[in-house]
């Protein structure tokens, strides 16, 4: 009778313990440690079936280490059960190891927020953009501890700035801006006419649905891995191609630049990434993991075609991380086997963009992701506020990268986008069109500003905008002069 309840606890506690080690392991270690679970519960079974049948010495000792093995699984199985019910409790009750959780009282509507940590490209900024939200990031302590109820504080996001109860004349200029509604009414162009396409970032399909109704001329970023952040299993090809469906669906007829699943560093996925990585950021994440689990990609592919198929978007996939010429063909000569027709690139690393005639000898086009392309310049970590100076796409050095990228691809005819928050400035953004862009994609919200911003200067003050940044010496001087320049980003309150 102890043998069979063992054998029943077994077939109930195993899965557990396979489903809880399944969230931190990869794909090929999550299949490794399911077959060792099943390999000691037939062992132990066989053992146990025939131990009786043979007196020798060796049975006894076949029977005995199955016997300490099943067992300690068992135990270990309790301690994960025992740990995730304390978690519960702590979650529900004691609250002692809770993850600190902003001091908004119910029924309080937040209309912006100041953050002492964080730079101008983590996620949190990005989340407060696309939300709309006036934010302020890095501000350090002195700052927000200065800060107290009933405090009326002005923030600008758009320049930075923090007033502690400011004037009247101050407070009344900035109801007048708030107040001030522009639209977007998709036609994305300069002055003169030089068309640039303006499109939107998104995640979701609600997302894909908010930016259409904005009049984005497309999605020139879906972030695929922004479906999945939750999910401690690769999702199946079925559940991804509901997903991407309901994005597509948002855009018929129009562009929908997918980027492939961008996991590992800030974005891990338990499926697909190594949390134990020393230094994630320069590890295997991206297109990358498919060194290690190439199916995952494979079956995103496969989904992305048959969604294609069911709607009338079209899809342009394109590979984060890319590095190499090499890493270019592998992918670009992947996404066509899969029936999809265009496929690029994402620069985000200095040598894609040293080395683009060569890498887009195989892509069709490319987007340039700021926010990953100035960390790796400056070499500075996009979360730390302490760097923020240096986390900025301002700088000369990213902006003559980006030159680089587009005059590798003038040759082959190919286009450069920039889907990284430097194509939410509005000054920024008509620099990146004197470079040589030929989309900019952003946050829904953004839309209206950047547009209103490129149709009041010609593609020639632009290529002059872009001469002025790249020959600047810092990326203070560079936004600076390129805003001087601009009297328009005054009148709009930019």
């Amino acid at each position: 009778m102890v043998y069979l309840y063992s054998v029943l606890c077994c077939l109930f506690l195993f899965p557990y313990l396979g489903w809880r080690a399944g969230q931190v392991l990869g794909p090929r270690l999550r299949r490794v440690f399911w077959g060792l679970l099943v390999l000691i519960f037939v062992l132990f079974s066989i053992a146990l079936l025939i131990h009786r049948r043979f007196e020798a010495d060796w049975m006894s000792a076949v029977m005995n280490g199955s016997v300490y093995i099943f067992f300690s699984t068992m135990y270990a199985t309790a301690v994960v059960v025992g740990v995730n019910v304390l978690r519960y409790i702590d979650a529900r009750t004691l609250k002692l190891y809770a993850s600190a959780r902003p001091a908004v009282k119910q029924g309080v509507k937040v209309v912006a927020f100041i953050a002492s940590e964080g730079g101008p490209t983590s996620h949190t900024a990005i989340l407060a953009r696309a939300l709309g939200m006036p934010a302020i990031v890095g501000t350090g302590e002195k700052v927000t501890d200065a800060l107290a109820e009933g405090d009326i504080v002005l923030v600008d996001g758009t320049k930075g700035s923090i007033t502690l109860n400011p004037s009247e004349d101050a407070l009344r200029r900035a109801r007048e801006l708030a107040s001030r509604v522009r639209v977007f009414n998709g036609d994305g162009a300069t002055k003169d006419g030089h068309e640039v396409q303006l499109l939107a970032n998104v995640g979701d399909a609600a997302g894909a649905r908010s930016a259409a109704e904005a009049g984005a001329m497309g999605i020139g970023l879906f972030r695929t891995e922004f479906c999945f952040l939750d999910q401690p299993e690769e999702p199946t090809v079925e559940a991804q191609v509901e997903a991407y469906q309901g994005v597509l669906e948002a855009f018929p007829g129009k562009k929908v630049v997918v980027r492939t699943l961008d996991a590992g560093a800030d974005k891990p996925l338990p499926f697909l990434t190594d949390a134990t990585e020393a230094n994630p950021a320069l590890g295997v994440r991206a297109y990358r993991t498919t060194r290690r689990d190439p199916e995952v990609l494979d079956h995103q592919l496969e989904a992305l075609a048959k969604a294609e198929a069911a709607t009338e978007a079209k899809v342009w996939v394109m590979a984060p991380m890319i590095s190499t010429a090499e890493e270019a063909e592998a992918f670009t000569q992947k996404a066509r086997s899969y029936g999809l027709k265009t496929a690029g690139m994402m620069i985000e690393v200095p040598s894609a963009a040293l080395m683009a005639d060569k890498l887009f000898e195989h892509a069709d086009f490319a987007s340039v992701g700021t926010n990953d392309l100035t960390q790796y310049v400056m070499a500075a970590d996009r979360l730390l506020s302490s760097l923020a100076d240096l986390s900025t796409a301002w700088q000369p050095a990213v902006l003559r990268l980006i030159g680089t990228a587009c005059e590798g691809a003038s040759p082959k005819g190919r286009p450069v986008g920039v889907c990284g928050e430097a194509a939410a400035d509005p000054a920024l953004a008509a620099v990146l069109v004197g470079l040589g862009v030929a989309s900019l994609s952003m946050t829904a919200r953004a839309l209206p500003d950047v547009d209103a911003v490129l149709k009041s200067v010609t593609l020639a003050e632009c290529q002059e905008l872009a001469r002025i940044a790249l020959d600047s010496a810092t990326a203070e001087d560079a936004r600076s002069a390129v805003r001087a320049k601009l009297p328009i980003l005054e009148e709009l309150g930019l």
